[in-house]
């Protein structure tokens, strides 16, 4: 896991305050940006995390884990298996 949560690449760093995400953007193109980022710094490739360890990261920067989990699943930049117990990152 990087240290780089404050948002500083692609273009996101308006979106925190403090390390913390302010708000999940509205605009289709703008989470996409941060959820590239996210996936990009609080997850390893080719490591297995149980979802308590995906909330657990995602807690890090906003309250809404279930929300930023889904995100990510939905947008192909984390895998999970059919029973959610686990998920990689994708890529």
């Amino acid at each position: 896991m990087s240290d780089n949560r404050a948002g500083s690449s692609h273009g996101v760093a308006a979106l925190f305050s403090h390390g913390r995400l302010t708000a999940i953007p509205r605009k289709v193109a703008r989470r996409e940006q941060l959820l590239a980022h996210l996936a990009e710094t609080l997850f390893e490739r080719d490591r297995e995390y149980a979802e308590r360890e995906v909330n657990d990261a995602l807690l890090t920067v906003h309250e809404d884990c279930s929300a930023l989990r889904r995100y990510l699943v939905i947008g192909g930049l984390l895998t999970r298996t059919r029973d959610g117990s686990s998920y990689r990152r994708a890529g």
